[in-house]
């Protein structure tokens, strides 16, 4: 059958479900399988698929019908213009969160140290680290599962010198050492507004990486005292926030006398960022 064909079965497919960006996801599927690229479908639409590949784009397409999302069907997804590593075992990184890792970049000079609280797949800490010399991340979380994701993000990249994975609830064991830098991307969604989110996230995404308790404030009202035990004055906390929360984790930081507390917002206008200074 040819790839043009495929690909117009799959999106036709793809579209009767209700999918909305059926287009995009038929071709990412397809060139999956086959191993081909954006230009192919212009270039070789003709080209011949072979019956092992039609049949196991089919069982793709069937499962992105179910609303399993892409990244989990492909078991990868780019992030800071780095490829990472996924499961269902972690968040599928965001763009929106690309925002938090950029800010930490602001700060964060070569030879410092940081904290990663929730790492999930590890996409900010080693984007942080693709993107810095010399610079050294300790990231934590609960899920053994999600650390072995990470791990394997940090081989893949040739960080595991520079990346230290923690199992732990929230915050590693108290040391003497302390970072320049904790960021954060934790759990946040109120409870009770997972079951009105779109099918991909409330049915394949990790129930304990989006649940941020009734008020959406667990982890922000852990996180924010504690993380002053483990910054060096002058250190910095950020932390990712869902669209309404900005205010709310700004007050909680300034009372907690982080200084120079600000909101910084994403690329549509919402607030994303909340960042506070040590001293």
């Amino acid at each position: 059958m040819e790839y043009s064909l495929v690909y117009k079965e799959g999106e036709k497919r793809l579209k009767e479900a209700g999918i909305l960006e059926a287009s995009l996801d038929a071709r990412l599927l397809l060139e999956s399988v086959c191993g081909t690229n954006h230009n192919t479908l212009l270039a070789h639409g003709d080209m011949d698929v072979s019956e092992e590949n039609l049949a196991k784009y089919r069982e793709y397409i069937e499962r992105r019908v179910n609303r399993e999302p892409v990244a989990y069907i492909l078991g990868n997804c780019e992030f800071m213009g780095i490829d990472f590593e996924v499961s269902s075992d972690v968040l599928i990184p965001n763009q929106d969160t690309e925002i938090l890792a950029e800010e930490a970049l602001r700060f964060l000079h070569d030879g410092m140290s940081f904290l990663d609280l929730c790492t999930g797949s590890g996409c900010i800490a080693l984007s942080i680290l693709k993107y810095t010399n010399d610079t050294h991340a300790t990231a934590t979380d609960i899920s053994e599962k999600a650390l072995a994701i990470a791990e394997k993000n940090a081989k893949k990249l040739s960080m595991e010198d520079r990346f230290t994975a923690v199992k732990t609830d929230i915050f590693p064991e108290k040391t003497e050492e302390k970072f320049d830098l904790i960021v954060s991307n934790p759990p946040y969604i109120p409870t009770a507004v997972i079951d009105t989110l779109e099918p991909e996230v409330k049915t394949f995404e990790p129930f304990i990486a989006l649940d941020g308790s009734k008020d959406g404030m667990k982890f922000y009202n852990r996180i924010i005292p504690e993380a002053k035990e483990y910054l060096y004055r002058n250190g910095f906390l950020m932390v990712e926030i869902g669209y309404d929360q900005g205010e709310a984790v700004k007050k909680l930081m300034e009372e907690n006398g982080y200084k120079e507390v600000q909101v910084i917002k994403d690329l549509a206008g919402n607030d994303r960022v909340v960042s506070g200074c040590f001293f």
